[in-house]
């Protein structure tokens, strides 16, 4: 990935979409945002519990996005 890509992009791997859907770009987009929020909120801080709490927020973000791309990908039956 190239490194001008934010924390956030590299995370949720925002320009891979290879089915070029348009929700899975919203959601890695909107996702790669609340990571790097969080990301710059605790560059902010060195408080251990705010750190541990924003490293738990960007896991869960990322988590989230995934099971999102896969209903965003999953076909209908």
């Amino acid at each position: 990935m190239p490194e001008s890509m934010s924390l956030g992009a590299q995370r949720v791997r925002e320009s891979f979409n290879p089915s070029g859907n348009e929700l899975v770009d919203k959601i890695k987009r909107y996702t790669a945002d609340l990571i790097d929020l969080c990301n710059a909120e605790n560059d902010k801080h060195d408080d251990p519990e705010k750190g541990r709490c924003f490293s738990l927020a960007m896991t869960h973000f990322e988590d989230a996005a995934m099971w999102a791309v896969k209903g965003a990908t999953t076909p209908k039956k």
